[in-house]
């Protein structure tokens, strides 16, 4: 059965809008999840995510297995009662800290053999555990377990890492055993196109119900991460959700729902907000400079969140001066709103024809410039 369904196309661009069913209630696609990677968006309540426009949240399979555990949230009933959240919930499958955490790490054919970040005991995670561990948290969406090949990795490095990709994918489908998630493949690669085509073309053989791009955005740089998205997005089956992770610049997403592209996640609203930049219709600013100490403004007047419509520029920087946790609250939920209205119009602007024209003006405005100094997260 196909979960996913394809409601309006973009003329003269591959940008689609769609319908994901999942366990927990549909999502409109193009949609963009907020990051919570401990079971929590990191400073805000799941009734403050909801409010903002949220329809899904990710949340990180390492670290949850680490703690509390598995057995402990599935004890409680599963992530959903955990975390307070009742909306559709993405867990990734751990595949990423194998690159991030690569000095704490040795990784084989067979799995990877972790150090603890917490107490530095020896963990091992292998395909079969990663999916396990995930059907346990019972997310609605879960992920294959894959490895990510550093951007300067050695070709034959990212060789074994796409044929690991693949071999790991075929573990986690045959352990895969909870019908209510939707398992989705990795396509791996970095920017090799013949290496991201074999990838995809082994990945599709297998049926997944949804497939996603990793292994970009980290460190290859942005307009090889857009060749690369835009070679790739057009393999994966069109009937299916394209999940690009991890990527996810206001215009990052622009150009890849162009290119096709239904998913995004990404740490920068929150992680931003919580180093004091706003991302505004009138490009990013950053509530330490002292430009703001008097400024009676909101953060951005084109905004009606709660944040604008409450406080001003001027509270919100002494906010952050004097270390008081409001200050980070107040901007992460106003970045998460700023991302939800961006694929509000992103999927307003498709659905009425006009998403090429759109795209192309908004790629040009402050807000979304590529040399926006918001693409540098900090």
């Amino acid at each position: 059965m196909n979960v996913f369904e394809i409601n309006t196309k973009a003329p003269r661009t591959s940008a689609r809008t769609g319908t994901l069913q999942t366990a927990h209630g549909k999502i409109r696609t193009p949609v963009f999840m907020p990051v919570g990677t401990r079971a929590t968006v990191k400073g805000l309540l799941p009734q403050q995510i909801s409010e903002a426009g949220s329809q899904i949240v990710l949340a990180n399979t390492f670290h949850l297995m680490l703690r509390p555990g598995a057995d402990v949230i599935e004890k409680l009933g599963g992530l959903h009662n955990f975390m307070g959240w009742d909306k559709p919930i993405l867990t990734d499958s751990g595949g990423f800290q194998v690159f991030s955490l690569s000095s704490i790490n040795s990784t084989d054919d067979n799995g990877t053999e972790f150090a603890s970040p917490y107490d530095g005991a020896k963990i091992f995670l292998d395909a079969a555990g990663a999916t396990k561990i995930q059907n346990k948290l019972g997310a609605d969406i879960i992920m294959c377990f894959d490895q990510c090949p550093a951007h300067d990795a050695e070709k034959k490095e990212i060789e074994k890492a796409v044929e690991r990709t693949i071999r790991w994918a075929k573990i986690c489908k045959d352990t895969h055993c909870n019908n209510r998630q939707l398992l989705f493949g990795i396509v791996q690669g970095q920017t090799d196109n013949h290496l991201r085509q074999s990838c995809a073309a082994e990945l599709i053989q297998m049926d997944f119900p949804g497939y996603a791009i990793g292994g970009l955005s980290v460190g290859e740089g942005t307009e090889q991460m857009l060749q690369t998205m835009r070679f790739t997005a057009p393999l994966l089956p069109e009937n299916k959700p394209r999940y690009l992770m991890g990527v996810g610049t206001p215009a990052d997403i622009i150009q890849a729902v162009e290119a096709g592209i239904d998913m995004f996640d990404c740490v920068m609203p929150t992680r931003n907000g919580r180093n004091a930049l706003a991302f505004t219709s009138q490009g990013p600013i950053r509530l330490r400079n002292s430009a703001f100490i008097d400024d009676a403004g909101p953060i951005d007047p084109a905004c009606g969140c709660y944040c604008c419509k409450t406080f001003t520029r001027s509270a919100i920087r002494h906010f952050f001066n004097v270390g008081e946790m409001l200050g980070p609250i107040l901007l992460s939920l106003h970045n998460i709103v700023f991302y939800h209205n961006l694929m509000d119009k992103i999927r307003e602007n498709i659905e009425n024809g006009a998403f090429i024209e759109w795209a192309a003006q908004a790629l040009q405005s402050p807000a979304f410039a590529r040399n926006s100094q918001a693409n540098a997260d900090i």
